[in-house]
């Protein structure tokens, strides 16, 4: 089993350009290891804001009926990429920005995949 900081480590290690890479407590929204490329990014708010999109797209699921996980979550801006990738028991979430000029998609969710597989 992987810890919150390794995992951080392990996805710079993997993808050096990105903007910012949290994993986030599903529940509180609280980071437990955060890293940042830009002073200005604002991890926390970030990792606040991002457990909301979480817990309502749970909801919304549930509501539905759909008898479905989510296994991510990707929100496509102007040129970033912000994925949000649940681990197997949903209680935490690996939060990555990047650029989408510098970042191959396919790539990055093959990397939170194996590393929320193995968060403990």
């Amino acid at each position: 089993m992987t810890s919150a900081k390794q995992a951080v480590k392990d996805i710079l290690a993997e993808l050096p350009t990105l903007l910012a890479v949290a994993v986030v407590e599903t529940e509180t929204g609280m980071p437990l290891a955060s890293h940042s490329n830009i002073a200005e990014f604002d991890i926390e708010t970030a990792a606040a804001y991002n457990t909301e999109v979480v817990k309502q797209k749970l909801k919304a699921v549930q509501a539905l009926k759909l008898n479905q996980t989510v296994q991510d979550i990707l929100l496509t801006l102007t040129d970033q990429l912000h994925v949000i990738k649940l681990s197997p028991k949903g209680d935490k979430f690996i939060y990555l920005a990047v650029n989408s000029r510098d970042t191959n998609l396919a790539v990055a969710r093959q990397i939170l995949k194996a590393q929320t597989a193995v968060l403990n």
